[in-house]
């Protein structure tokens, strides 16, 4: 059954190459380039999962995946962050604030995959 999957990043050409993988997968996709813009189509669209980068303009992922949490609407969206900040501490801080998963760019195309099918399937490894 295919599954809805908002990706969020400010990069043209990771928000392409996630969403040729999600497709692939036999996904529907939307996409958002920065925060503020996620927050909006994350009300209109109501996807399955969210890709969500850290470092974006207007809102970043830090930001995002709180205000997706306080919201009752979308407190159990699994969230995916997807990062070029990859230090333990940036993850942990994804991880705390509500992040299921957290990949760092560059990210391997097999992973990321599987951590989505496993995110929509309920299965959760950080």
């Amino acid at each position: 059954m295919s599954k809805k999957v908002l990706v969020v990043d400010d990069e043209p050409n990771i928000v392409l190459s996630v969403e040729f993988l999600m497709k692939r997968a036999g996904h529907e996709v939307v996409t958002a380039g920065d925060g503020e813009e996620a927050l909006r189509v994350l009300a209109e669209t109501k996807p399955d999962l969210m890709i969500l980068d850290v470092m974006m303009p207007r809102k970043n992922g830090f930001e995002v995946c709180t205000d997706v949490r306080a919201n009752p609407e979308t407190a159990d969206l699994p969230i995916l962050m997807l990062s070029a900040k990859g230090r333990e501490a940036e993850r942990e801080k994804g991880l705390a604030l509500g992040a299921n998963a957290y990949i760092t760019k560059p990210f391997s195309t097999h992973e990321l995959v599987a951590r989505v099918d496993e995110l929509l399937r309920g299965v959760i490894h950080t």
